[in-house]
């Protein structure tokens, strides 16, 4: 078939029109070139802080609670009872999860390590309320299938933490308190502990300096204490089938009012674990961390914004606390063994343990990273 030429009076004009086309792209390309070479550096999106070194291979952590503790400021009798403490504590945690025992086993006998600790604020060491009573709180978490078991108020209980694993387990209920979870522990066959058991120099000394009751003066109006050496203890783990579980366990602020309920053994907000996303333990202003469904949080910044644990955890810490006006921190562990300890207190006193072995506690607050 014979090919056809077009006449020229109708190319000269398709030409011209492919021109300006071409003109009118490359001229857009400059116009916006130019706009982001213009973009002044308030304008250009915000580079992300550098981030903490994450701490990798962690099978389970402690924490001893939030607060300041400056280098210097432990004799050195203090510094070893607190490290002794924690390092028994994961001690006997990772011997449950040597021994094949459910990861649950790992934070409860962790948590009863601390709570039997003097130095710490539950359990033996818990301090006093306003009427000069022990009130204990403790949580606890399964992250494979979200059980979970809580107490508040107990008075009668060595170990809130046991109880609250047994609420889980052998009740159909999640959260008990007072009169009647301690009447649920004697039925289980728990014993009966005295209150005279909890007593302890430390936290009577601190509750009469809360009172105002000083050798020359009269008491003051009551207010609680916010901030305690050796704090509310917790403890995550992670087993080698990447099952987590949370535990949590406290006796508050020191002059606290009676019946005064924190974050602790309130799942969620003290205490969470999905092996989805991460295990939490955490420590602070409780009523802050409850509005801020703190421990969940941390779990849905990760599931849900995709977020690695560090980021997630030092998000609802150090920034999301502080904005409902407290502070606190918290020890985060996820399945694959990624560990944060974020605090927006100058330090938390924590632990922890790693696949090879090696255990690391921190005290001071220059131990910590902040992220």
């Amino acid at each position: 078939m014979p090919s056809r030429t077009l006449p020229a009076k109708r190319v000269l004009p398709l030409l011209t029109g492919l021109g300006v086309l071409v003109a009118g792209l490359s001229g857009a390309q400059t116009t916006a070139g130019a706009a982001v070479r213009a973009q002044s550096p308030a304008q250009a999106p915000a580079q992300a802080a550098p981030a903490q070194p994450v701490v990798r291979d962690v099978v389970i952590a402690v924490h001893g609670g939030a607060g300041s503790l400056p280098r210097g400021s432990l004799t050195p009798d203090q510094e070893k009872a607190y490290r002794d403490g924690l390092t028994r504590a994961l001690k006997a945690g990772h011997a449950a999860l040597e021994d094949g025992r459910p990861v649950l086993d790992a934070v409860e006998k962790a948590v009863n390590v601390l709570e039997d600790d003097p130095n710490f604020n539950a359990g033996k060491g818990a301090v006093f309320n306003t009427d000069a009573e022990q009130e204990l709180d403790a949580s606890i978490m399964n992250g494979k299938d979200l059980r979970s078991g809580a107490v508040a108020g107990v008075h009668n209980t060595k170990n809130p933490i046991s109880l609250a694993r047994m609420v889980m387990e052998k009740s159909p209920h999640v959260f008990m308190a007072g009169k009647g979870a301690d009447q649920f522990a004697l039925r289980n066959g728990v014993p009966y502990t005295t209150q005279d058991y909890f007593w302890t120099q430390k936290r009577w000394d601190q509750l009469m300096a809360a009172k105002g009751n000083t050798a020359g003066g009269a008491a003051s109006a009551a207010r609680p204490q916010h901030t305690e050496v050796g704090g509310t203890v917790g403890a995550v783990a992670v087993d080698g089938g990447r099952n987590v579980a949370a535990a949590t366990s406290t006796g508050g602020l020191t002059n606290k009012q009676v019946g005064r309920v924190g974050d602790s053994p309130v799942v969620g907000a003290g205490t969470y674990a999905s092996n989805r996303t991460v295990a939490v333990s955490c420590t602070g202003t409780g009523e802050a961390f409850i509005r801020g469904v703190a421990a969940h949080d941390i779990s849905a910044l990760m599931e849900y914004a995709r977020q690695p644990v560090h980021a997630a955890a030092a998000k609802v810490i150090t920034e999301k606390i502080p904005a409902l006006g407290a502070t606190g921190a918290a020890i985060a562990l996820d399945p694959r063994g990624n560990f944060a300890a974020p605090h927006s207190t100058k330090g938390v006193i924590n632990g922890y343990l790693t696949r090879d072995g090696r255990i690391v506690t921190r005290l001071y607050d220059d131990e910590t990273p902040a992220r």
